[in-house]
């Protein structure tokens, strides 16, 4: 028996937005370790869930059942020149992962904010980049295998098993657990980030001139100021050279930040000059930067914060952008939100309860930080924000923070159902839930 869990264990997420207290709190080192942990759940009728680097500001992995913390299964099992492919275990982190493809000449074409994710967490969250012809990261998963509620482990390929294929991919942690993965990756390559302030207005009138003109496209939306920070990214064989205010925009200017926003949560009327201020010394001059490809992917997402981010279908992003802001403008005398306001572009897919199934989409991502831990209102943000996003169509990021049940994901999914069917085959006693996926998948 696996008689090694942790009691009385407090997890927490990276923004100490949610915790719990798990009845036992695992750190597994083998496929072995794992299938142990599930049988003495079952024995024992408790529910499990996995757990990667707790950077999730939702409550998506909080239980209070046995908690498995996969980041010590993080091997290499196979890797393949030829294909251009790796297999690894799910719990290997990003950060990891992308050093591990450098060394073998590889990379991931696309990849989100962060690495320090683990990456079975990142594909079955749907976690994405940005670039108008680039998928979520579980898009360019070739095969897996998912330890399921009965001990059984299935390797799954869309090949051989593409219904059960395109529900585990982007799972929730619903299925099973993910014990490894096999990843579509490509020949090393370097990016080079131009980065330039343009107005709100040009943006908006030449969204899609913006997104089609290079491989990855996104930018922050600097509110109070009219303008946004554009980032346009392409492939090059030029040096690298990172930009030379690398120093001041880390090391100075978000220790700034910090400061500015933690006394703006007691005279909240300085949010809206915080911003211009900001934006004047530290990103209207945009600048250039040439990198390893995960390296101009990845940026500092700062400090604590709550987060919400749904997408839309690319369609919409134009009409939801111009109500959001005009909402927000007519605000600032009143209630105050942070900045920036990020905006990226994913192309669509084929995977059930991926959010750009069948839709090419556009993601609105809002935030408002938690200086040195501090709470911020965020509430009737949150509120607008989500009346807007579900009005044009949008779907929630499982990794952040939403409300929704299954009655609003039914209609917003077309292949709800058939993941709902496939999961009761796979658990039909419940292992793996929690409160999150029993309120989402309108379990009984």
């Amino acid at each position: 028996m696996a008689e090694w869990g942790i009691k009385g264990y407090l997890f927490e997420n990276w923004a100490q937005t949610y915790k719990c207290i798990p009845e036992l709190y695992f750190t597994p080192k083998t496929k072995e370790d794992v299938i142990q942990i599930l049988e003495q759940a079952r024995a024992g009728g408790k529910t499990v869930r996995a757990v990667g680097g707790a950077r999730s500001p939702s409550d998506i992995c909080c239980t209070d059942g046995y908690m498995i913390d996969m980041q010590r299964m993080d091997s290499v099992i196979d890797v393949c020149a030829e294909k251009c492919q790796i297999t690894v275990e799910g719990g290997v982190m990003l950060t990891k992962l992308n050093r591990i493809l450098e060394e073998n000449g590889m990379a991931i074409s696309v990849l989100g904010a962060i690495s320090d994710i683990t990456l079975a967490g990142a594909m079955a969250t749907g976690t994405h980049g940005s670039g108008a012809q680039y998928g979520v990261l579980a898009s360019y998963v070739v095969k897996l295998e998912l330890l399921t509620a009965s001990g059984e482990v299935m390797t799954l390929s869309r090949e051989k098993d593409e219904d059960m294929f395109r529900a585990a991919a982007v799972s929730l942690g619903a299925l099973g657990i993910i014990l490894t993965v096999t990843l579509q990756c490509e020949k090393a390559f370097k990016l080079c980030k131009t980065s330039f302030t343009t107005t709100m207005d040009d943006v908006l009138e030449n969204l899609e001139v913006h997104v089609r003109s290079s491989e990855h496209f996104r930018f922050m939306w600097i509110p109070y100021t009219g303008h946004v920070i554009a980032t346009h990214a392409n492939r090059t064989d030029k040096k690298i050279a990172v930009h030379s205010s690398w120093f001041w925009e880390t090391l100075v200017g978000y220790h700034m930040l910090e400061f500015m926003l933690w006394i703006s949560t007691y005279f909240t009327s300085m949010v809206p000059y915080i911003a211009r201020f900001m934006y004047n010394i530290l990103w209207r001059h945009g600048g250039e930067m040439v990198d390893t490809s995960y390296k101009v992917f990845n940026f500092n997402c700062l400090f604590k914060q709550y987060v919400n981010e749904w997408s839309i279908p690319r369609s919409q992003a134009v009409l939801v952008l111009l109500e959001l802001q005009e909402w927000i403008l007519a605000q600032e005398h009143r209630l105050q939100v942070h900045f920036p306001i990020e905006v990226r572009f994913v192309k669509a897919d084929d995977l059930l309860l991926s959010p750009c199934s069948e839709i090419d989409s556009c993601y609105i991502n809002i935030i408002m930080f938690r200086p040195y831990g501090r709470d911020t209102p965020h509430q009737e943000y949150w509120d607008k924000y989500e009346s807007i996003m579900k009005r044009a169509g949008g779907r929630p990021h499982w990794a952040k923070a939403h409300r929704e049940t299954a009655s609003d994901l039914r209609k917003m999914y077309p292949h709800f159902e058939q993941f709902c069917n496939i999961r009761s085959s796979l658990d039909p006693h419940g292992l793996f839930l929690n409160n999150y996926l029993k309120r989402i998948l309108e379990y009984k």
